[in-house]
């Protein structure tokens, strides 16, 4: 019997699992809640285990059914990324590269790889987008991005593959004359609460309810970071930056450094990584950009 078991029927206990209940499953993948009754009823008979403990009024997981949930999720898993493999390999070249890049990913690293993918690919025209947070995943969620490359955003969905790429160095700066300016040695948490912080914020509803380094109560929330710049050059706050976009204005005296005590044995900064769907394998212009990418990661730290 257990040799009958189907991807349908896993697929079915998986979404159940998630989604906490037999009606939500069906919702989910389209089909009336008897059926996804019925379906793992079939698949609980065939192994002879009980998944989903129903007498409650919502389905939980037994003991059994948690410990063979994960099995579930690789044996899938696997099968969505042989299929992506299989169908990457007949596509051949892709007609069009389209990449998501977090806007905290070092620019000049990225217009260096640009250019050498134009050099590469000359036929294979380069879709481009700068985004922040959840903007970088849903892109690439919605099948609009063959690839991502993100870091704002420090957790994925699970249908996201992740390949990591570099480390970005992070900066705490304020415009010169700014009340935390006149703080000796390292300001202290207590001390940025009553100072507006400026914060980088999401397009999207992935990081609902979310926040990254914030630190005061008093937020102004910025979707753009040459605005979120701006503002801090102008003096409406302080804020964390990419050391790279701001070195020249705190080495002008535009902006001025601040040491913050929450980051003095463990700097601040972004961890970016490459990102694709499970099911949707980078291609070979795809892969070529992504291993371009990791290569300059190896350069910087060599």
């Amino acid at each position: 019997m257990l040799d009958g078991v189907s991807m349908d029927q896993l697929r079915t206990f998986i979404a159940a699992a998630d989604e906490g209940s037999f009606s939500a499953a069906g919702r989910k993948l389209n089909r009336a809640q008897s059926v996804i009754s019925q379906t793992l009823a079939n698949l609980e008979g065939q192994i002879n285990t009980q998944l989903f403990d129903r007498s409650a009024r919502y389905p939980r997981l037994t003991e059994q059914g948690q410990a063979l949930l994960s099995e579930a999720r690789t044996v899938v898993n696997g099968m969505d990324t042989f299929k992506a493999r299989a169908r990457t390999l007949s596509e051949g070249l892709e007609p069009e590269l389209s990449v998501v890049v977090d806007v905290m990913y070092p620019m000049a690293s990225l217009t260096e790889a640009v250019g050498a993918f134009r050099g590469a690919f000359p036929n294979t025209p380069l879709r481009l987008y700068v985004e922040a947070l959840g903007a970088v995943v849903q892109p690439v969620l919605d099948g609009v991005c063959r690839i991502g490359v993100i870091g704002s955003m420090p957790v994925v969905p699970d249908s996201i593959d992740t390949e990591r790429l570099l480390d970005v160095p992070m900066i705490t700066v304020v415009a010169p004359g700014h009340p935390l300016t006149e703080h000796t040695g390292a300001v202290r948490d207590r001390d940025l609460e009553r100072h507006v912080q400026l914060v980088l914020t999401d397009r999207t509803n992935l990081t609902s309810g979310s926040t990254f380094a914030v630190f005061s109560p008093l937020t102004w929330r910025l979707a753009d970071l040459g605005a979120k710049h701006a503002f801090l050059r102008a003096g409406f706050g302080w804020g964390h930056m990419p050391q790279a976009m701001v070195q020249a204005d705190v080495d002008s005296g535009l902006l001025v450094r601040i040491e913050l005590e929450a980051y003095r044995q463990h700097p601040l900064a972004i961890a970016m990584s490459a990102v694709h769907r499970k099911d949707a394998l980078p291609g070979p212009a795809g892969r070529w950009f992504i291993e371009r990418l990791k290569n300059d990661r190896l350069k910087n730290a060599s």
